[in-house]
Formats: C-alpha cells, structure tokens, sequence
C-alpha cells in the first residue's frame, strides 16, 4: 500500500514538472535558486537589465499601431475602421487603457510569464467584442476540461471566475504548448538569481567594507594623538575630499601617502557583473548594446547597425507574428478570417529614422508602387492635383502612359533633343562651311 502511494506520488510530480504543465511553473516560479535567491517578477525587475530588456521588447511592440485591413478587389486591402476590432485594437480596449498602455502590459506578461491573459466582453446579443480587459498572469490558472475545452480560472477582486475560450483571449509564448507558454523569470531563475546575489554582495561591500583611495603612513611610524590627528583630518584629509578631489597635496612631518588598487577580488565582481548582464540578454534574446551595454561588442563583419536590424528581423518578428495569429484566431470569427487581416505595422518603426523613411517612400514611388498622394497621407500631409498617379523612374511618366511612350519613344525622344539643342531649326550643310 505504502509503495502504491509512494508511485502513484512520484507519478504526479513528473506531471506537475513536465515542461507543457504551466501549473509547474507556478512552483518553480518561487523555488530559490542556486543563489538561495527566490526570483520572481518583482524582485527581477530590480535587475537592470530585466527591465531594460523587458522595456525594451514592449514599448516597442506596443507602440507599433495594430492595423485591421479587409481584401478588396484584385487582390488588394484597405484599412477597415468599421470593424469592431478596429477601434479596441488600435485606439482603447478598454475604458481604462490606450491601446499602447494594453498592449505594453501584455507584452510585459508575455516576457516575464510567458502568457498573456484579458478578459473578452460581449454584447449579450450579437456576440461582438467590446472591450479586452487585461489580467495578472499569476492569478490565472489554465486547465483541460473533460469534453477537451480549455477553461480560466482567476480571481479578480476576491472574485473567483471561470470563463470557457470564448470569453478569454490568450496569447502564448515561446513553448507551443495548448496551455501556456514557458516562463523565462522560471527557467532562467538560477542565472537572475546569481545576478542578484552578486549585486547585493556588491552593495554590501561599499556599505560595510573599508574601502578607503589610500592611506596615509608617517615614516617612523610612530603613533600619532588625538591632537595630532584632529590636524592631520582637518588640514590634509578633509581638504582633499569631495570637489577638491585630484588637486596636489603637500605634506610634512614626515607623512606619506599611499594609493590602493583595485584588488584581483574586486575586478572579478565588476567581471561576474558585466557577465550577468549579457546572461540576462541571452534569455531575452535582447543584443546587450540595445540596452546600452557595448563591452566586448566585437562581433566580426556585423556592424552596431547590422545587429539591431537583425534583431528586429528574428527577434521582434517572432513575437509580432505569435500576437497577430492570436488576434486572428480568437477574436475574428471563421467567416471573418477570410477577408479580414490584423497586423501590426512595422513601418511605425521607421518614423524615427527620417533618411531610412526618405528612402523607402523614393523607392516605392519611383518604381510605381504608391503614388506621391498616397507618400503625403503617410506624412499627414493634404494631397496634391494630379498626385494619385502612378509613376516610374524614367522621367517620372505616368504608368498607365508608359506603353504609349516607348512604342514612339525613340522618334520622340531624339527630335525633342534636336527641338532643344536647335530651336531655330538644324544648319545648312553652306551653314557649316560659313561657320
């Protein structure tokens, strides 16, 4: 009976602890670490490069607009401002949020916990969405019901609830599992932890620790009184502390001084820091300069420019795509889906570089993909006569003309140069030999 039990415990732990089991993680998420630091998301975002990193991935998401498109006709879309979606995704989800502060707290969810929860509210008759309230990943417990369905379990307020799918928009992180993704505070808790420890042990050395920029030694060593060192502060030390650091000093009596160096110690806690930060980055996949963190930044043919476009390609890109599919798959219906689009606008990303914004509007009007009309409402600017054409880079003609042109370019062209090089007409042969 003892061993029956004993198994049948064992079983339910390897469950509780398999890596698709979010419930896991909830212990795991206040298990120390090998520090002996409980790491949780208050305490890591302590940690600097936590939040920077943290800060990082959501204010740039969230500040990207959430764009709601419908398919038109050959193959095209325009923006749909009288979806439902449109409004909650791209200006207020709620009565309380603007559409970045929703997002930038699921965001934060997503990387800290790896999911993100908010509450759908319905209209009791239709059926559509009107608002998206956000929830605190820790107090959501996902579970498999019997018939298959997913259920949400939450408290809110002293409020215990249980909603099906349909009343719970869910995005999953990195993990792929039905029930949540992993967390990265749980699984990275032993490099945080260590990250913690080594800053407080830090602290305690400048707060407790004798850590003076030298000394000061008489040459007989002798002992000196209380009169003697009153004078020796208020004359020699006290003068050249604070602001007057690093002005010369002048000493008598047979006084010396004597500089302390940085110890091997020392230099290993400032090493193990400067570790902890790029450790930190690795688990968000954040490149450490993007946090302000350029020591040792000497990766060969890869530019500081090279590196952050490549973040913004496999780094951001995964996350955007994992937000959009969720939106996609929840919130639209099936009908919905098959002409209606929700994405986020990368473009929002070059609006604070203004050469790279200059040069993708000259290649996309040049070569005829949007019209000068289409560049200006971009820019908020009122459009102009005659701008809602489409061009090309020779001569900047309008395309629907480029087949009329070039069919009698050539005649064109050449008596247009003649026209200009010879207004008055081309000279006589007798009009040359004069000449």
């Amino acid at each position: 009976m003892r061993f029956a039990f004993g198994r049948k415990m064992m079983r339910g732990l390897r469950t509780a602890l398999s890596l698709l089991s979010p419930s896991a993680w909830k212990g795991v998420f206040g298990a120390p670490s090998y520090s002996g630091k409980t790491v949780n998301a208050t305490n890591a975002l302590t940690l600097s490069t936590v939040w920077a990193c943290v800060r990082l991935v959501s204010g740039t998401i969230s500040s990207l607009p959430m764009m709601v498109y419908q398919d038109g006709p050959n193959g095209s879309r325009g923006i749909y401002k009288a979806h439902p979606l449109y409004g909650l995704l791209h200006d207020s989800p709620n009565a309380d949020q603007t559409a970045l502060d929703f997002w930038q707290f699921m965001c934060v969810s997503l990387e800290l916990w790896g999911n993100a929860f908010a509450r759908i509210t319905r209209r009791s008759r239709s059926g559509v969405i009107t608002a998206l309230t956000p929830l605190r990943p820790e107090a959501v417990q996902v579970r498999r019901a019997a018939d298959g369905s997913i259920r949400y379990r939450y408290t809110d307020g002293g409020k215990v609830s249980d909603v099906g799918q349909d009343e719970m928009f869910h995005i999953r992180g990195f993990g792929g599992s039905p029930l949540g993704g992993l967390s990265t505070l749980a699984f990275g808790r032993h490099s945080f932890g260590l990250a913690m420890a080594t800053d407080e042990a830090a602290a305690q050395i400048y707060k407790n620790g004798l850590r003076p920029s030298g000394v000061l030694t008489t040459k007989d060593d002798r002992t000196l009184n209380k009169e003697q060192r009153d004078d020796i502060y208020k004359y020699v030390v006290d003068p050249f502390m604070g602001e007057n650091n690093g002005k010369p000093m002048v000493l008598e009596a047979g006084l010396g001084w004597q500089s302390i160096q940085m110890n091997l110690g020392d230099a290993q806690m400032v090493e193990s820091r400067q570790f902890s930060v790029e450790d930190g980055c690795r688990w968000f996949g954040v490149p450490p300069h993007m946090i302000g963190h350029t020591a040792g930044n000497s990766q060969l043919g890869s530019s500081i420019e090279n590196q952050t476009l490549g973040w913004l390609m496999f780094g951001l890109r995964e996350r955007i795509k994992r937000i959009e599919q969720a939106v996609m798959k929840q919130l639209l219906t099936p009908a919905e889906r098959l002409t209606v689009t929700v994405e986020i606008n990368l473009e929002g990303l070059l609006r604070a570089d203004s050469a790279a914004r200059a040069a993708f509007y000259a290649q996309m009007v040049q070569n005829g993909i949007m019209t000068r009309n289409e560049v200006r409402r971009l820019e908020n600017l009122p459009p102009l006569p005659g701008g809602d054409e489409l061009t090309i880079q020779s001569n900047m003609i309008p395309a629907g003309k480029l087949g009329e042109i070039t069919s009698t370019g050539g005649e064109q062209a050449k008596q247009s140069m003649m026209d200009w090089l010879f207004p008055e007409g081309l000279p006589s042969l007798k009009q040359k030999e004069d000449a």
